[in-house]
């Protein structure tokens, strides 16, 4: 599963950064770092984190123009 993240929506809540700290990572105090390609044992924490998000900035699957596995 693959996802993006919209750096232009993101406004550095955290929340993905809390609910999978493998995939997301808050870098200082704004930048968002992240794993595009999810590892498989991650993948239901990053949905999570999508729902999560107040501003709805991080795509997955299709929505992220990638195949949803």
């Amino acid at each position: 599963m693959n996802i993006v993240v919209d750096l232009n929506r993101c406004q550095a809540y955290a929340q993905c950064a809390f609910l999978a700290p493998e995939v997301f990572e808050l870098h200082g105090e704004e930048a968002l770092l992240y794993v595009p390609a999810v590892p498989e044992d991650q993948q239901e924490r990053v949905h999570r984190a999508a729902v999560a998000c107040p501003v709805q900035a991080i795509l997955v699957g299709g929505a992220a123009g990638a195949d949803v596995r």
